[in-house]
């Protein structure tokens, strides 16, 4: 097995070490490879700064890169490819285990699928059948992701990870486990809404939890400030300095009311500050100045140098000194950890997606801001509907973005597009500066490209040698171009790949035995690669080498099925779900009946955890999670005239709809299940 094949992971050395039923290690990862799916790099976009790019691996092009596929194999792929010690800042907002339906995330709808009991802990790394999810096997999942992540954090790296109550305790110890508790700097309460509570003997939830790590001691900081409160403004900062030196001030209600009316009066505004020092077990401090005998807050040399230029006030001569604090000098109020400042994304916000965990900007730009700088890498592997990768594209910063779902990729590429696209219209190749920033502190973009690749849910409906790449990368196979049948070698054996577009048969062994009848000379043992393996090979397989060793052939031969090889993993191709409608016209309306649907990717991907809960859908609307009608389809755009979408995880599509349609009009009929693929069915009834 090639050396890259298997990426191996550094076990985690922290304390405590939190246990679950069925913990296991992660000794090593199979790293699969990547499958371009398409690139978005606009024509007129400018050249790329070649030396910004140095540290980047010569297998990807340089710019913005989406994966879609289970992030399990996507950090690997990252892993085996150049990635690891290279990612500056990782932000994951992971699922929080809430019970909660997520209609983009992959879940599978009905009653039958709503608890899983298992202990093993497979759970997620395919398909997530329900956010309802045993507490062990969740564990593991995040576990797992965390020793991935860690292994591509640079040594000066931050992880940001985003939570909610329900398992903020037990998630604070797995990072502690993975980056120590050294790694540890801090807790920060996000308060997003208003009290909310569903039971009334308990108090309302308004916040969630983000906590930060870091790989090493030393590690990438920008302090952050946030706009003053207007009230405390007109509290404190009500002074106003004259051209002699002398100073008007007014009360909070005339500070309030030249705030609304925006006309402050002339002079320079300013704060008094207090001098003290609060901790006065300093005998360095304690002395004597302008009468008074206390502990203050700087050495007596300091004191008397800010009394020279001016800065030190006293109301009255009688009264304790103070120092003046100019606002124009003030960057803003520390940011602290309770962000009360930064608002959920509501139904009128220009950067709403319809996702419907989506994040605002402003929160992602003070992280992103905080412990990253412009051009380095940011990765979010669970990205949801793109909102890190937005914020890192327009604070300058390169991004990698990663998500089981096709609707997040589709989201979050549709969403990068734009806003390249508005870069590119500046004429100083600057995006549009984020709230509380100004234009020229907003960093000119690291890339006007992206590219979005599949990892293991490989569309293999495509020319035959592009599918045999993928098997060549993947098994680790030596091509060889001179050989006009076989496809190369791997290890000391012959290699011959079989088109996907059917599963290895029998026809196809007699085809290898053919080959080796024109060669007498050849002694090397053969594999033949597919996808899928018919019943008869086995057989045929047994009695070539029953015969083999009795007539004294050299060539053993063996048929390796991707799909279900144990030592290369499952081989997932994607394969389009598929839909059987039927329409019926009842004068003016049309009677439509979807009776079957079909997710090959979907019930493949429940086969590959046969050993944690064998799957039986006996409802296709399990697999469904939307139905949208078209009754005037033409042809172009997709004008919804009936959407059927269930509004809880244990509701399903109703699957029979009556539509007005007018005579000989086209009907359109969109099914899209819970992965996110789309089928449309055309019909003109």
């Amino acid at each position: 097995m090639p050396e890259n094949k298997r990426v191996e992971i550094k076990p985690a050395k922290g304390r405590p070490m939190l246990s679950w039923v069925g913990k296991k290690p992660l000794r090593d990862v199979i790293a699969y490879p990547a499958q371009l799916v398409e690139i978005f790099a606009p024509e007129h976009a400018p050249k790329i700064d070649k030396n910004l790019w140095k540290d980047w691996t010569e297998k990807f092009p340089k710019g913005g890169l989406l994966f879609h596929g289970d992030n399990k194999d996507v950090l690997a792929h990252l892993l085996a490819n150049g990635f690891r010690g290279k990612v500056k800042l990782i932000y994951i907002d992971p699922p929080f285990d809430s019970g909660a339906d997520y209609a983009r995330k992959v879940v599978l709808r009905g009653k039958s699928l709503t608890k899983i009991e298992s202990d093993e802990y497979s759970l997620g790394e395919q398909i997530q059948y329900t956010d309802i999810w045993a507490s062990d096997n969740y564990l593991q999942f995040i576990y797992d992701r965390l020793l991935l992540l860690k292994e591509l954090l640079t040594e000066d790296g931050t992880i940001w990870l985003h939570c909610d109550y329900r398992k903020d305790a037990q998630l604070r110890l797995l990072l502690d486990e993975v980056f120590s508790p050294d790694g540890f700097r801090g807790e920060i309460i996000w308060k997003q809404t208003r009290a909310k509570s569903t039971s009334s003997k308990n108090f309302g939830v308004e916040h969630n939890v983000l906590l930060y790590y870091t790989k090493g001691d030393t590690f990438e900081w920008d302090l952050q400030f946030k706009d003053y409160d207007e009230d405390k403004l007109d509290r404190y900062y009500c002074f106003f300095e004259q051209p002699d030196g002398s100073y008007i001030k007014y009360s909070k209600s005339e500070m309030r009311s030249f705030r609304l009316g925006e006309n402050y009066p002339s002079g320079r505004r300013f704060a008094l500050i207090p001098l003290l020092n609060l901790n006065k077990d300093r005998p360095n401090l304690t002395y004597e100045f302008k009468g008074f005998r206390e502990t203050w807050a700087a050495k007596k040399e300091t004191l008397e140098d800010w009394d020279k230029k001016g800065l030190i006030v006293q109301t009255e001569k009688s009264a304790m000194p103070l120092r003046k604090q100019y606002f124009d000098e003030m960057e803003g109020v520390k940011v602290g950890t309770v962000w009360d400042d930064v608002f959920p994304v509501n139904s009128q916000a220009k950067q709403k997606t319809d996702y419907p965990t989506q994040k605002p900007e402003e929160l992602l730009e003070r992280i992103v801001s905080t412990s990253s700088k412009p051009e380095d890498i940011i990765l979010d592997c669970f990205i949801g509907s793109g909102t890190t990768a937005a914020v890192a594209q327009k604070l300058g910063r390169r991004w990698i973005g990663a998500d089981i779902n096709k609707g997040a990729i589709q989201t979050t590429a549709k969403r990068l597009q734009g806003i390249i696209e508005e870069q590119l219209k500046s004429t100083k190749s600057k995006s549009k500066p984020l709230p509380g920033m100004e234009e020229d502190e907003t960093p000119p973009p690291a890339q006007f490209s992206f590219a979005v690749h599949r990892v293991n849910d490989y569309d293999l409906q495509i020319q035959h040698n592009e599918a045999l790449n993928l098997a060549v990368e993947h098994l680790g196979i030596t091509r060889t171009k001179t050989d006009s049948y076989f496809d190369g070698t791997l290890g000391k054996k012959l290699v011959k790949i079989v088109p996907f577009n059917h599963p290895i048969t029998p026809l196809d062994m007699e085809e290898v035995k053919r080959e080796l009848g024109n060669r007498p000379q050849e002694e090397r043992d053969v594999v033949v690669v597919g996808y899928g393996k018919e019943l008869a090979v086995q057989a045929w397989l047994e009695d070539w080498n029953r015969n083999r060793k009795r007539t004294g052939l050299p060539n053993q031969i063996e048929a390796k099925d991707l799909r279900v090889d144990a030592k290369s993993g499952g081989f997932f191709v994607h394969k389009p779900a598929e839909a059987n409608i039927k329409f019926k016209r009842a004068g003016d309306k049309v009677n439509i009946e979807i009776e079957t649907f079909l997710s090959p990717t979907i019930i493949e991907r429940l086969k590959s955890q046969a050993g944690l809960l064998s799957p039986q859908i006996d409802d296709w609307r399990a697999m469904v999670d939307s139905v949208m009608i078209d009754s005037a389809y033409d042809g172009k755009v997709f004008n919804i005239t009936l959407a059927d979408v269930p509004e809880k995880k244990n509701d399903l599509v109703e699957g029979k709809y009556v539509v007005e349609a007018k005579k000989n009009a086209t009907i359109a009929v969109k099914v899209t299940d819970m992965l996110g693929e789309e089928v449309l069915v055309v019909k003109e009834v």
